[in-house]
């Protein structure tokens, strides 16, 4: 035995020792460490990117060189992805979530730095997405991999998950509180004291380092402190949340539009020749769909309105306030567009800055009329927020979080109910209309979906391959009476499957329904498939245990046959075993 296994035996042992709850709190510190380092690496290497392709950029006039780049981002991150990560590494945060639903907690150990690349070559040449998700699932998949490097249980692996995703979110805004909230609202963690504790020791410990190492103002660092509003206003973030919900309803709804185009093509670099034509064309003609646009966000906030003109090639026209509106308003409506091709097309990024985005032009849009238009006096810092809580809140289902998120980096904790005003009312009008946020539709289509409902998620994380019985004797289809009595002699079972020798089922014999004739042996000679009959219910291998518990409900039977769709059998379920596995599972997920 060499000295290294020596080492990890004593080491197991000495861990064995320790309660996993303690070994689980270290472990969301050194998680919480580890996915802000990550974050600091992704903020700056999108930073010096940037930096090194806007040198080129002449000011204040078009550039050709927009037409360029995001192909070549979006090229570089298809070749690397195909080349060298060799899996599916869009939808990063649907991925976090199916992996807690389905996998208990466990991602791929690639996805520690393979969105961290991606996303850098993506939103660094220029692609109008977000680069929180990919951080996200970078956080999630460090605490998978620490979590089963300990062989932590699934439960605890699951928290480990949660606490690097939050970990990341946090370190990546500056913003604990949202970080938190990131995990209870759309990881859907279920809140105890034992997992409370580690998600806030994770996002506290990100958001220190992150502060160490990027200082304690990430975004919109000119914003004043001393923001405020006016009851006599409030109104008008009421009719600013209808606005941020309608326009979070075209932002989803074209997304999906875009998402369902592009699955027609199946070659690559159709994909990136298609989507990055029309990307580049788009930032050619509103540069500010160049990368993430929170510097145009910052800009506009500061009365820098103009700003969103610069570098385009429709500059000449700013002379006007109906132009500024004009020029808001298509960017507003073609920014979905551009985060949508820029996945499509095969780019790595979220929708966490697009959103922020379109909810601040909605924001400024209406403050703009309402200032030049009506002669209010609104404030536009206050409504540029308050629109972004309002979009972010909806198209995430996080109301709280995105209400905390835009309080936390803006330092303007006294517009909570301004807020709360606007991200409410945005909530209710685009769930009047979209039942599952951007993220959950996928899963929930597929019935991947975990939620706080403990039945329901019980169900999900259960499957059908766990409770599958193959100890049942089979009988061939040209079987006698008398075969069947020699089967019955082995058996502990009063059912029997009609299986061919290639695994087809045929049906089912019920033992009491022949018990009568196995005792007389003129019988012997009958054919048994004269007494065997095809049951109503079957179970695909793959079906959803929804549907196996409806089955079971409606048939009243205690056993299933599982069935895939080539007609092979499988072996039975058992009623018994789905409830009593189900009872186990809700009890461990119930601990606190």
């Amino acid at each position: 035995m060499n000295f290294s296994t020596k080492f990890r035996q004593s080491g197991n042992r000495l861990l064995s020792r320790i309660p996993e709850q303690n070994i689980v709190m270290v472990l969301s510190m050194m998680v919480g460490i580890i996915s802000s380092l990550a974050a600091v690496v992704l903020k700056n290497s999108v930073f010096y990117t940037h930096r090194l392709l806007q040198d080129a950029f002449p000011n204040n006039e078009f550039n050709y060189l927009y037409l360029a780049f995001p192909i070549i981002g979006i090229t570089l991150t298809v070749l690397f992805i195909r080349f060298f990560v060799k899996d599916d590494l869009s939808h990063g945060v649907t991925k976090i979530l199916y992996a807690i639903g389905r996998k208990n907690g466990h991602i791929k150990r690639h996805h520690t730095y393979s969105s961290l690349v991606s996303s850098t070559l993506t939103v660094g040449f220029g692609g109008s997405v977000g680069l929180e998700a990919p951080i996200a699932l970078t956080g999630s998949a460090i605490g998978s991999q620490l979590g089963s490097f300990f062989h932590l249980n699934n439960k605890s692996l699951i928290l480990l998950t949660a606490c690097g995703t939050s970990a990341a979110v946090a370190a990546i805004f500056n913003a604990p509180i949202a970080g938190m909230l990131f995990a209870i609202e759309i990881l859907m963690l279920d809140m105890t004291a034992s997992s409370l504790l580690p998600l806030l020791v994770s996002v506290v410990t990100a958001t220190s380092f992150s502060y160490l190492f990027l200082g304690k103002d990430i975004m919109f660092n000119e914003i004043p402190s001393d923001l405020d509003y006016a009851m006599k206003n409030l109104v008008w973030y009421i009719i600013l949340g209808v606005l941020t919900g309608l326009m979070s309803l075209y932002f989803v709804r074209t997304n999906d539009w875009v998402s369902r185009s592009f699955r027609r093509v199946r070659k690559p670099v159709f994909k990136i020749l298609f989507g990055g034509t029309i990307l580049s064309l788009l930032i050619f003609v509103f540069p500010t769909f160049f990368g993430e646009g929170y510097d145009m966000l910052a800009s506009i906030m500061n009365g820098k309105g103009n700003v969103v003109f610069n570098n385009s090639p429709l500059y000449m026209f700013q002379f006007s306030d109906i132009t500024l509106l004009l020029f808001l308003l298509a960017l507003l409506l073609l920014k979905p567009f551009a985060t949508a091709f820029t996945n499509a097309a095969g780019g790595i990024g979220g929708v966490f800055a697009p959103s922020l985005f379109v909810g601040g032009v909605t924001g400024f849009i209406l403050i703009t009329f309402c200032n030049r238009f009506l002669g209010l006096d609104l404030s536009v810092i206050n409504f540029t927020l308050a629109g972004m809580a309002g979009v972010m809140g909806s198209i995430m289902k996080a109301p709280l979080m995105a209400i905390f998120l835009i309080a936390e980096i803006s330092g303007g904790y006294q517009l909570l109910i301004p807020l709360i005003l606007c991200t409410v009312s945005s909530y209710i009008l685009f769930y009047s209309f979209e039942k599952y946020s951007v993220y959950t539709k996928p899963l929930a289509q597929q019935g991947d979906l975990i939620t706080h409902d403990k039945n329901k998620q019980a169900l999900t994380q259960l499957k059908v391959t766990d409770f599958i019985s193959d100890d049942f004797q089979c009988v061939p289809p040209d079987a006698t009476l008398f075969d069947l009595t020699k089967v019955i002699e082995k058996s502990k079972r009063n059912i029997f499957p009609m299986v061919d020798g290639k695994g087809i089922f045929y049906g089912l014999v019920i033992l009491d329904d022949v018990r009568h004739l196995i005792f007389h042996p003129e019988n012997y000679d009958k054919p048994v498939d004269e007494y065997a009959f095809v049951p109503k219910e079957s179970i695909h291998p793959e079906e959803s245990m929804f549907s196996v518990v409806r089955k079971f409900e409606t048939s009243g039977n205690y056993n299933i046959p599982v069935v895939d769709e080539q007609g092979r059998y499988h072996g039975f379920i058992s009623r018994a075993n789905v409830y009593t596995k189900y009872r186990e599972y809700i009890e461990e997920i119930s601990e606190d």
